[in-house]
């Protein structure tokens, strides 16, 4: 089993680009949609507690797939199998010089990657939509979420949205069956991991005193641990914290090809560490790469871990699902938001774009093509304009 969900998440970490929300639309088509892994409700609620936890969040919904199927080792095999090959791409990039980042036949194949990533997410949202905005009240927290976040799109913004449609949900959204006394099942107490949270309280503390000690890798482990648990949802939100723990050690030249670097290749934005952690060790670059990926990961996962048996457990309250059902319609409007920008407003630039698109998504629909049909057409497609110019 555990070798099962570690080769289905290496594939799709060979495949998902796109960045968090096309992550999502990857996960949604494999694991609920082909494989039945789990339900469209569970795997939403995975999605809602990835968006309320600091942390990456698709990879916390990968972390929390695996361990839904195969417990600690199920997930941590999710979590290598997802990751390992934007790991080894970005501190190859990072170790070795490449001249063929900017030829055109690789330009081309990037940008059919992400028309992909455009027919992936919208596909997610029409899915997710049907399933979580049946409701008048639901669709208008879903575009008005996708409203607010596309005109204010800050972190402050989206934990804002997400609270306000939780209240929302709690009190008007609350399944019927749950009301009268006669129905309500006996809530299982509240199971909130304290071990997982005192690992993550306590490598945070002692982290602040890491960053003082001259040794490279506990100041790499502290510095990337820091920048892990005070992010929200992850993707391009680390990237001012990440500058501030590394900056005077990397130019800003580097880290930036570093971020291009992150966007070119598929899997977690989060792996940006690997390259950054390699640039700051130069005398042992493999070792400065796997010390910040795995310290940038770890403080989300202690955290989920920390919160999965009580998230679950919760889901009998009435109340509590209604939170989630808000949450749940909030969550579509700020994958709408995505599928803008930067999803959309990064790959479509001209009618050709516009009529792939259209056509990926049709084909997808027609015969719900597996997501290697849809890699290997675009990947055509990719070389092809890149090909021609």
């Amino acid at each position: 089993m555990v070798l099962a969900i570690f080769w289905q998440f290496f594939l799709l970490g060979l495949m998902s680009f796109g960045g968090p929300a096309a992550h999502i639309g990857y996960f949604k088509k494999r694991f609920v949609d082909e494989l039945n892994w789990l339900d469209a409700n569970t795997y939403a609620s995975f999605v809602a507690l990835s968006q309320v936890l600091p942390g990456p969040s698709s990879s916390q919904v990968g972390f929390s797939i695996g361990h839904f199927r195969g417990g600690l080792a199920g997930g941590l095999a999710a979590f290598i199998g997802f990751t390992l090959p934007s790991f080894l791409l970005l501190t190859m990039l990072a170790v070795s010089s490449t001249n063929w980042l900017g030829a055109s036949w690789f330009q081309g194949l990037l940008h059919g990657l992400k028309l992909m990533a455009v027919v992936i997410v919208a596909d997610a949202v029409s899915g997710m939509f049907k399933l979580f905005c049946r409701q008048t009240l639901t669709r208008l927290i879903m575009l008005l979420g996708a409203v607010i976040i596309l005109g204010f799109a800050s972190l402050w913004a989206q934990l804002l949205l997400l609270f306000v449609a939780a209240v929302i949900g709690a009190y008007f959204l609350s399944p019927k069956s749950f009301e009268s006394g006669a129905s309500q099942p006996a809530l299982p107490p509240l199971a909130i991991d304290f071990r997982w949270l005192f690992i993550f309280a306590l490598l945070f503390l002692l982290s602040l005193f890491w960053l003082t000690i001259d040794v490279k890798a506990v100041q790499l482990f502290a510095q990337f641990y820091h920048a892990g648990a005070l992010v929200f949802g992850g993707g391009h939100v680390v990237l001012p914290l990440l500058e501030m723990s590394v900056g005077q050690e990397i130019s800003s030249e580097r880290f930036l090809a570093g971020y291009a670097f992150a966007q070119a290749v598929p899997g977690p934005m989060f792996t940006l560490a690997a390259f950054l952690g390699a640039e700051s060790w130069a005398d042992n670059p493999i070792l400065g790469a796997l010390v910040a990926t795995l310290a940038i990961f770890l403080s989300g996962f202690l955290l989920l871990l920390s919160a999965l048996k009580s998230w679950h457990g919760l889901m009998a309250s009435a109340k509590f699902r209604g939170a989630i059902a808000g949450i749940n319609a909030a969550v579509v409007g700020l994958l709408l938001a995505a599928l803008i920008t930067p999803v959309i407003t990064s790959a479509i630039f001209s009618l050709v774009d516009l009529l792939l698109v259209i056509l990926g998504l049709w084909l997808s629909k027609r015969f719900r093509l597996n997501i290697l049909w849809l890699v290997l057409g675009y990947v055509v497609v990719g070389l092809a304009l890149g090909f021609t110019g």
